[in-house]
């Protein structure tokens, strides 16, 4: 009796795994960019790989309720349930923007249970501005 020969690269004899591999990242760092209209949470390791995000538009708010605290707060939540997942354990935050989810997405990541080595406020802040446009002449 014949030996049947097995398929190379046949279905059935594949490993199957998944595509996405989850890491283990003890460190990262938490971005929150926080405008009038909306506000994004973005989780990066130190490297500045992005790992996990959100933003208040993700998180099902739409039009005028994006820019609110509530929704921040949402936002900075869900953001932050996937890395605590990969077992982040301290983070450092860096906030971005004049808007009024700053304070309670800070206040969401703080309640994690994430510890945070220190929080940054790297707003940009002009020196002198633009120049002003020339004076009307009517």
């Amino acid at each position: 009796m014949a030996k049947q020969l097995q398929k190379i690269g046949s279905r059935r004899n594949r490993r199957i795994s998944s595509r996405k591999n989850v890491r283990k990242i003890p460190k990262g760092v938490i971005h929150v960019q926080a405008s009038f209209n909306n506000t994004i949470v973005t989780v990066t390791d130190i490297r500045g790989r992005v790992i996990s995000w959100s933003s208040a538009g993700t998180c099902g708010f739409r039009g005028p309720r994006k820019g609110t605290p509530f929704a921040a707060q949402t936002a900075a939540g869900d953001a932050i349930r996937t890395v605590m997942d990969q077992g982040m354990q301290r983070a450092e935050v860096m906030i971005k923007g004049p808007g009024l989810g700053r304070d309670a997405a800070l206040r969401a990541i703080r309640r994690s249970g994430i510890f945070l080595h220190f929080i940054r406020d790297i707003t940009p802040m002009p020196h002198n501005g633009c120049r002003p446009p020339k004076k009307r002449r009517i």
